[in-house]
């Protein structure tokens, strides 16, 4: 049996502890941590849970006998937190973004590897079955060499979504749209394309004034074959239309699953390929559905790795891929110059330091409120 504690009690706090609670023969939840203990005892007392209560995790790590640590705080106690933990012996399962900078992430990787424990990341998006289906047509390289992809990670938030103590700042939440909404599509367009040998990027903040950071940012990729990618991350679209298409040689394919095959005229327009559509069509719908999806995914994924029944989808490593890139973003939109990759020590947007000293300030954050009294999430207008 799997002892859980959580840290953060917010409203993404709920998919981790609904999450747990799928399997109650394999875990339990053993106690509950957050800064604000009213807020941590409310969610024990709605769930029907009689554990104790903290407001320092130190405490809790010292006081509290625990196998695995799920971190659902804000972005910039997610390092200090995450390599208490593993030095305590704990496995570690952190929400996104893994960190504030890569040099926090590496300090964490190190954490995990020195005191043998697990260190997974949360990219939930990827234990979805569009996404799952998807990654296999693509491994299969049907549609040939892929040329160009497009990730629209679009959503919509409002003015009063930045009053919150801590977004909207670079200290605190580390960046805006791009590392904590777009840092889903980006993980699984990595995950799915590989990393680019360079980022050419753009941002800015055009609707939320009470923010330092950006509420859109638009990237092109390039890879040393040549393709190229564009990723776009905004909270500013309506109707938070959200895709990612990958273009190849043959075929393309995306998420929303879709598919067009082409092959050419003698005089080099397109024509339908109906025999590669209807391979691709058989591939995606005989691929069994996962079980379990989103967060209860990936828990289940961490506690199997915990139980030696496989090994982790998304561990430190992959988490830091992403940040990389949301890293080479922020360095290329802010300096206004084209960024290679992969980042090493002498990229100013390395450490937090660097960041907070050389990121685009949009705005002076001045309103800022402990709660909100509604903590439902919403995933492309849908309650969470």
């Amino acid at each position: 049996m799997v002892r859980v504690a959580i840290i953060g009690t917010g409203a993404i706090s709920g998919s981790h502890i609904n999450g747990y609670l799928e399997f109650p023969d394999r875990c339990e939840i053993v106690a509950l941590c957050d800064i604000f203990p009213e807020k941590a005892k409310q969610t024990a007392e709605r769930l029907g849970l009689k554990i104790p209560i903290y407001n320092d995790y130190k405490t809790l790590l010292q006081q509290v006998d625990v196998d695995l640590v799920s971190i659902c705080t804000p972005p910039y106690t997610h390092a200090p937190i995450a390599i208490d933990s593993l030095k305590a012996g704990k496995h570690v399962i952190v929400e996104k973004p893994m960190a504030s900078s890569l040099d926090e992430c590496d300090a964490m990787i190190e954490a995990a590897n020195e005191n043998n424990k697990l260190l997974s990341v949360v990219a939930q998006n990827r234990f979805t079955n569009p996404m799952m289906k998807v990654k296999h047509v693509l491994d299969t390289q049907l549609i040939g060499p892929i040329v160009h992809a497009q990730v629209d990670s679009y959503w919509w938030r409002g003015h009063s979504y930045y009053d919150l103590w801590w977004r909207g700042t670079w200290e605190k939440e580390g960046g805006g749209c791009t590392l904590n909404h777009a840092v889903h599509h980006i993980d699984i367009f990595q995950w799915m394309n590989g990393m680019p040998s360079e980022i050419t990027a753009v941002m800015s903040n055009t609707s939320h004034d009470n923010a330092e950071v950006e509420d859109i940012s638009i990237a092109i990729a390039k890879y040393d074959n040549g393709s190229l990618a564009q990723i776009t991350s905004s909270v500013v679209h309506h109707g938070e239309e959200q895709q990612l298409i990958f273009q190849g040689r043959d075929a393309r394919v995306s998420v929303p699953w879709r598919h067009t095959a082409s092959k050419s005229k003698e005089n080099g327009f397109p024509q339908p390929n109906p025999e590669l559509d209807e391979k691709l069509e058989r591939v995606y719908s005989q691929l069994k559905d996962l079980r379990y999806e989103g967060h209860t995914g990936q828990i289940d994924n961490v506690l199997s790795a915990i139980e030696g029944n496989g090994e982790l989808l998304i561990d430190g490593i992959q988490g830091r891929k992403t940040l990389e890139l949301i890293s080479a973003i922020y360095e290329s939109a802010s300096l206004s110059k084209t960024v290679k990759l992969p980042l090493t020590r002498s990229n100013l947007f390395y450490t937090r330091e660097g960041i907070l000293k050389n990121a685009t300030y949009f705005y002076e954050k001045q309103t800022a409120v402990d709660n909100f009294n509604n903590n439902e999430i919403t995933v492309s207008g849908e309650e969470r």
